[in-house]
Parts: structure tokens; sequence; C-alpha cells
């Protein structure tokens, strides 16, 4: 596999943007991690809720079971004791509540931080890149071909990537001399080809 051209500047490009690439990436997911931290914090008054709420039920359904125990009046003296429970488990239940939504938070938003930019790398500098290693990886392993057909070949690539400007200068009519084999276009062609990916010929 050919990772990076041959010629020096090309390569320290080439290397740069991979660092850039690496970089960009490691920012992202350190500020969605670091992001995701900040938000589990706010999970503290949500278990404060909680916590209160239990406790605070607790205390009434004991007051309300001492209360019941008064003789003839005790059922009456509980009701107040027991809506004042209900009162404190709908406390805990805002509590849950609100950590459910916070985790909720802690996950969605820390993935939608990594993942966009994540997702730009993944579309713009990764398949231009991978499409590089391929073409030059393709070359390298065509070096066990005859320089003729490496020439024609090489050539070939140049005549559908190259623009049309650059294919002109070599030749009035470059894909007619592709056909009929001139050897001087195709050697000039397929050294296009390798001036424009980084290489050299081998």
């Amino acid at each position: 596999m050919k990772l990076y051209a041959d010629h020096p500047v090309r390569a320290l490009f080439q290397l740069i943007s991979d660092a850039l690439a690496v970089l960009w990436v490691y920012l992202w997911v350190n500020a969605a991690l670091e992001l995701r931290e900040i938000i589990n914090r706010l999970d503290r008054p949500g278990e404060l809720m909680r916590s209160t709420g239990q406790g605070f039920s607790e205390h009434m359904d004991k007051a309300a079971e001492q209360a019941a125990k008064v003789p003839l009046a005790g059922e009456s003296l509980a009701v107040p004791f027991t809506n004042m429970s209900e009162t404190g488990e709908s406390l805990t239940a805002a509590g849950d509540s609100f950590r459910e939504t916070v985790a909720s938070l802690a996950t969605t938003l820390p993935l939608l931080v990594a993942a966009v930019p994540v997702l730009l790398v993944a579309t713009t500098w990764l398949p231009a890149r991978a499409r590089w290693i391929a073409r030059a990886s393709a070359v390298r392993r065509s070096g066990g071909m005859s320089p003729e057909a490496r020439a024609r070949l090489l050539a070939l690539r140049a005549l559908t990537t190259a623009p049309p400007a650059r294919l002109a200068a070599i030749h009035e009519d470059p894909a007619g001399a592709w056909r009929s084999g001139d050897a001087e276009t195709l050697n000039r062609l397929a050294a296009l080809e390798l001036r424009r990916m980084g290489l050299k010929a081998r």
C-alpha cells in the first residue's frame, strides 16, 4: 500500500493533511467527552430532589402511622400526613424525570457534537485520501508490467483524469495517439500522470 507521494513537497502536504484530520477528530471527540461530563454534573439537582422526596415521604408515612394509632380520631389525623407523603412521591418522581432528561442529553448532545465534524471529515478528506492511496498503490503494483504496458496504462489514466488543457499541451489528439500506440505520446502522458500524483517513475 502506497500512503505518501514520492515527491517531498507533495508528501509533506499529505502528511500535514493527515495530521490535521486526526487532530480535528481528536479535538471534537474530546470536546464531546467534556460536554458529557458537564451535562452529567447537572444530575446533582435531580438526585437531591429524589432523595429529598423519598426522605420526606418516609417521614410522613411514619407520622401517618403514629397518627393513626390515636384513638377515635386517628384516621382523620393521618390523612394530612398521607397527603404530604404523596407530595414527597411527586417530588421523587420529578427528580427521577429530571435525571432521565439529563442522562438523555448527556448521550445525545455529545454524540451530535462529535458526529457532525467526524462526518465532515469522512465525506470530504477521507474519500479523496482513499482514492489517492488506491490509485498510487495500483501504480506501484504496475511496476511488474513491461515498460510499454505500464506506460499505456498510465497514459489511459491521464486521459480519463487530467485536465483537457494539459492533455492538449502534450498532443493535439491524445486519445488518437493512445489508440495508435504513439510511444512518445504514451510516455509523455504516463509522465504527466505520475507528476499529477507526485510519484516517480520506477
